[in-house]
């Protein structure tokens, strides 16, 4: 059973019971006459092979309250492609497939690059990007969701209630996050949020001094979810980050234009699990290692938005708060494990937090070095008053492929 704890300064909806999901699925179903709800799902040709992508489109096959499914595809050549909509099929006819790889989606992006709009970097970031343009574009959905295409515990109930206090007549939020605990086969999983993001985070809050930023990523319980929904017009006027500072940096701009107060999150599974990255190395520039690296360049970059100013010396002082603070995390989550008779290596973590440490370091001294990098991609509204047209055209470049790969 969960608690009914709210903390921090976004509203929590917990998992208090077991509500029938037939019930929140006809509920959703009238919610969507006024509105109707697309999700986006970003993944590579590799996930086709796997697992966990068939079990959720098996799921989302039998999931009629949504208006449209966008996916966009990486990593696919033509042969790739045409099996992509063939394995996406239970889907149809409400599903688009966007071939990011393909010479229309590419026409677009060079059109973008002339304009110095184009994401800087393939990846999911940029996957992501892709996607709420078309959402925008079609102009199907007013309310938008994604998560990942590894959930190997998917269920409809995790869509259903990421969606429901986005949709609901009576609340008033414009962006929901998912959070869920990350404990599975016996172990306890989520490393880089309860050994990096959140000590940091905190580490962050004793050096620079309390700020509401700070206050508004600790309130999150599991920050680094890829699962997340908002409205149109947030879709429309945020910035994202290209790299593995996707999440941190989509809260970030919500918290800048939206406020804790238009934000919650939402218990939407007892157990979560899906791919698990390696925690390699800053020398391979692969994994957990370079995903905390660009998660803390992206919390660096956020602090200086608020006229943090951050030097060699107020980085380390940061890396030895933050050693501390892991490393007593590392003991609260053995102890946690201990009553619950789960698994927890605390060697095993320990050295994990080794390699988190030189991300702390290290994306300091690339953003000291660097300060003018920018990062983030346009906002689709910037994109629309540079070309007018653009958007038009990114949907007609989706549809052709549609048209040629059915009528071919």
């Amino acid at each position: 059973m969960a608690d009914f704890y709210q903390n921090g300064n976004i509203t929590t909806l917990h998992r208090l019971a077991e509500r029938p999901i037939e019930d929140l699925e006809a509920e959703l179903a009238r919610y969507s006459r006024r509105r109707p709800m697309s999700l986006i799902l970003p993944c590579l040709y590799s996930e086709l092979e796997g697992t966990a992508l068939p079990k959720i489109v098996d799921a989302l096959s039998q999931v009629s309250y949504l208006s449209e499914i966008i996916i966009g595809l990486d990593g696919a050549n033509a042969a790739q492609y045409d099996h992509a909509y063939e394995f996406f099929a239970p889907l149809a006819p409400r599903h688009r497939l966007i071939w990011n790889d393909g010479p229309r989606v590419q026409a677009i992006l060079e059109r973008l690059k002339a304009e110095r709009l184009a994401p800087d970097r393939p990846g999911k970031g940029a996957n992501v990007w892709n996607c709420m343009g078309y959402f925008l574009a079609s102009g199907r959905g007013r309310v938008l969701a994604m998560h990942d295409c590894d959930i190997t515990t998917y269920s409809r109930d995790m869509l259903a209630r990421l969606y429901y206090p986005m949709v609901h007549p009576n609340f008033a939020f414009k962006f929901s996050k998912g959070y869920y605990a990350r404990v599975a086969d016996g172990h306890i999983n989520g490393r880089v949020v309860r050994l990096f993001m959140t000590p940091l985070i905190r580490a962050l809050d004793t050096v620079v001094g309390s700020m509401d930023y700070l206050d508004f990523m600790d309130s999150f319980r599991y920050p680094l979810s890829g699962e997340c929904a908002m409205s149109d017009s947030v879709a429309e006027s945020i910035r994202i980050p290209s790299d593995w500072g996707l999440e941190v940096g989509i809260l970030a701009e919500v918290h800048r234009t939206y406020g804790g107060n238009a934000c919650c999150q939402v218990d939407i599974a007892d157990h979560y699990d899906h791919k698990h990255q390696a925690v390699a190395n800053h020398s391979a520039n692969t994994g957990l290692a370079k995903m905390s690296l660009d998660i803390a360049k992206a919390l660096y970059r956020k602090l200086a938005t608020y006229g943090v100013t951050l030097t060699p010396e107020t980085i380390r002082t940061i890396k030895a708060v933050y050693l501390r603070n892991a490393l007593d995390a590392v003991e609260r989550f053995y102890f946690d494990a201990q009553i619950n008779g789960l698994t927890l290596d605390r060697h095993t973590e320990e050295k994990t937090v080794e390699v988190f440490v030189e991300s702390v370091i290290k994306a300091g001294d690339e953003y000291v070095a660097n300060p003018m990098e920018v990062p983030f991609m346009p906002t689709w509204n910037r994109v629309r008053s540079a070309c007018p047209d653009l958007l038009d055209d990114f949907y007609e470049a989706v549809e052709a492929d549609r048209r040629e790969r059915v009528c071919g």
